[in-house]
């Protein structure tokens, strides 16, 4: 239940139990009308009761923002020469987030030379 929704029971509850005494206290009531009003009373105080007892709801609504999805799709060339580093597809810190993270179709990479390195797909260091 929303908290819009909580707060209108709660007020409306409020409302039928500060009512029943007046009622009572101002139209000396017959049999009849004592019955009404103790149900009246009885319906807003569990009303009252449901909404202040109910457990907070774990629904779509709760749930948290799903993480950024990465895609690298038809990468082009990479190419890394005299120590360097080339990338075309997605490049993550190692460890980083468990979202996902899809590759296809990629081209070719070449590195040349000591400490290059070349990636056209996902790179995790």
């Amino acid at each position: 239940m929303s908290r819009g929704w909580k707060i209108t029971v709660v007020v409306v509850a409020v409302a039928g139990i500060v009512s029943t005494p007046l009622f009572w206290l101002l139209n000396s009531p017959d049999s009849g009308q004592l019955v009404g009003a103790s149900v009246q009373a009885a319906v807003a105080i569990g009303a009252l009761v449901g909404v202040l007892f109910q457990q907070p709801s774990n629904g779509p609504a709760a749930a948290p923002a799903p993480g950024p999805v990465d895609v690298a799709v038809d990468t082009g060339k990479a190419e890394a020469t005299g120590g360097g580093s080339a990338n075309t597809g997605i490049r993550r810190p190692a460890g980083a987030g468990s979202e996902s993270a899809t590759a296809e179709r990629t081209g070719d990479a070449t590195a040349d030379g000591t400490g290059s390195s070349a990636n056209t797909g996902i790179d995790y260091s």
